[in-house]
């Protein structure tokens, strides 16, 4: 990667940053003059909100992943491609940043997808733009690891219930419930696995 390229993820909001705008955005979004649709998606940005509070608030890196964090010996940076409207990232943000928290060689930035399709068009899942989406850089701008947008048990449960028929109401409820009784387990198991690799390398 250019450096250009690396100075503009570095523009890239702090994960309180990011935080505080949508805290900011949720109190000051009214219902009045909103179509049917955007109301329902205000409500369900809510409650993406109120995830991400309560994951902050209960979450505590275990033992075995905090150790490989910690022995990250060169500086990276961690870039993560979301918008604060997205359910699963108001589901794996919050880990995502407490485990990049750890280690200050690690620069966690967040680029919001939707004004930064360049970049996210250069990593798309099958062929979307599904996030969140983590990309791992060393200083030189060459990518490290890419991890993103669920859990791949997650995403199992998703496709499973696609291919079964399910309507996307229905596969949406039962992913948070995922969610809800895994608490970033399965998270914590690809990014061992990711950063074991690294240590060793």
């Amino acid at each position: 990667m250019k450096t250009g390229f690396i100075e503009r993820l570095k523009k890239g909001k702090s994960y309180k940053e990011f935080m505080d705008n949508f805290k900011i955005k949720m109190l000051s979004s009214g219902t009045e003059n909103l179509t049917e649709e955007q109301s329902a998606m205000l409500e369900y940005s809510k409650l993406n909100l109120q995830r991400s509070l309560r994951i902050e608030k209960m979450y505590n890196v275990s033992n075995d992943l905090k150790n490989y964090v910690e022995n990250i010996s060169k500086r990276q940076i961690w870039l993560v491609l979301t918008e604060d409207w997205c359910g699963d990232s108001a589901q794996n943000l919050p880990y995502i940043a407490k485990i990049a928290a750890l280690n200050d060689k690690i620069e966690f930035r967040i680029l919001e997808r939707d004004s930064n399709l360049d970049i996210m068009d250069l990593y798309l899942t099958n062929g979307t733009r599904s996030i969140p989406k983590l990309i791992a850089f060393d200083e030189d701008g060459n990518e490290i690891f890419t991890w993103g947008p669920r859990p791949k048990a997650a995403q199992d449960l998703v496709s499973k219930r696609k291919s079964e028929g399910a309507s996307k109401e229905e596969f949406i409820r039962e992913l948070h419930k995922w969610y809800s009784l895994n608490f970033g387990k399965e998270l914590e198991k690809e990014f061992i696995e990711i950063l074991k690799y690294q240590v060793k390398s």
